[in-house]
């Protein structure tokens, strides 16, 4: 669905020449949702930005649906972008049009007859949720609501890719949970392919398919958001998976109780997938002679099945205790002694 091969994006800034984006190469597959994680700087909004030509690369291709977007004549390129829908971190929306004027925007432009706007603008507001709030303005919304009119309007041209630049980020947790869940179920009933960038890991760890961690204008990791979570390979990734797997509330508690003189043997846990799911603890408590306490825990869902990791504090003979971690391992669960 979406090619990006050798892509290079430079800047001419008075301090000299800065290379936004840097030999960029990624395959895109159509219907998933794929997420694009970095820190400010990465040179992550500059390429979702060449996705659609709102930024134009310096060198390489950008092919979408079979179309080198970059060579495209202007009128073609018009045309290509109708297929393109995008939704923005501060929703861009134009606050002297209603709920329903902002939607039928992208069709008035199109030129598309006012019976057919009117019939796919209700359609859009019942897909998004917004049903009772279509001669609302912006002012009177709150924020949620701003980005569910957001993305109807993306979706005005039945496009086949939704770009979404930090969708989320200025949203609360419980907003951004229901902006992600709408667009979980888009992605799910229209087939649609979703790029959102993000520097939030709960964002990537909620919908994506895979991802692809950029630092300084390169992809630096890139893979099925399960196996990254698993097997994080860079520093950059290994903190992004920690913001989910490790909050900052768990590692205090950990910390504050390593601290203690008596606390004995202390293991973490990581179980990805249908590991997550086996009564583990359960099974060590039957059949060794060991005491286990569970210290801290969490799982999480991805799309591709559950991630977690626990920590517990096991009691016994130091024969006992290399059975156990060897058992553990037997399960397909990663083990590391964190203490003493």
């Amino acid at each position: 669905m979406i090619s990006l091969s050798n892509l290079v994006k430079t800047f001419n800034t008075r301090d000299g020449k800065v290379t936004a984006v840097d030999e960029i190469n990624l395959t895109i597959d159509e219907g998933e949702i794929f997420g694009i994680i970095g820190y400010s700087g990465a040179g992550k909004s500059t390429l979702i930005r060449l996705l659609n030509m709102l930024e134009t690369p310096s060198s390489g291709e950008v092919t979408i649906a079979g179309k080198t977007m970059n060579k495209l004549s202007s009128k073609k390129l018009r045309a290509a972008r109708q297929e393109i829908g995008m939704i923005f971190q501060h929703f861009n929306l134009l606050w002297s049009r209603t709920v329903k004027e902002n939607i039928s925007f992208p069709l008035e432009i199109k030129g598309v007859p006012k019976t057919e706007r009117d019939e796919r603008v209700e359609e859009l507001i019942r897909l998004v949720g917004l049903e009772g709030r279509g001669g609302s303005y912006p002012s009177q919304l709150s924020g949620g609501q701003k980005q569910r009119v957001g993305i109807a309007r993306a979706l005005a041209n039945n496009p086949k890719v939704l770009l979404c630049d930090e969708a989320t980020s200025a949203l609360d947790p419980k907003t951004t949970d229901s902006i992600l869940e709408l667009l979980v179920d888009i992605n799910k009933k229209l087939g649609l392919t979703v790029v959102l960038i993000t520097h939030e890991m709960h964002v990537i760890r909620k919908i994506c398919h895979r991802v692809a961690v950029m630092e300084q204008g390169k992809i630096v990791e890139q893979g099925n958001v399960l196996e990254v979570f698993k097997h994080p390979k860079q520093e950059m990734t290994k903190e992004f998976v920690k913001q989910v797997t490790e909050p900052e509330e768990t590692e205090e508690a950990i910390r504050h109780l390593l601290e203690e003189e008596d606390i004995g043997h202390v293991l973490q846990l990581t179980f990805v997938g249908r590991e997550a799911e086996k009564p583990l603890i359960t099974n060590i408590i039957r059949t060794f002679d060991v005491t286990v306490n569970i210290l801290q825990g969490k799982i999480s869902q991805t799309q591709n099945g559950p991630y977690g990791s626990l920590f517990i504090n096991v009691d016994g003979e130091a024969s006992e205790l290399e059975r156990v971690i060897a058992y553990i391992r037997e399960q397909k669960v990663q083990v590391e002694v964190i203490h003493p």
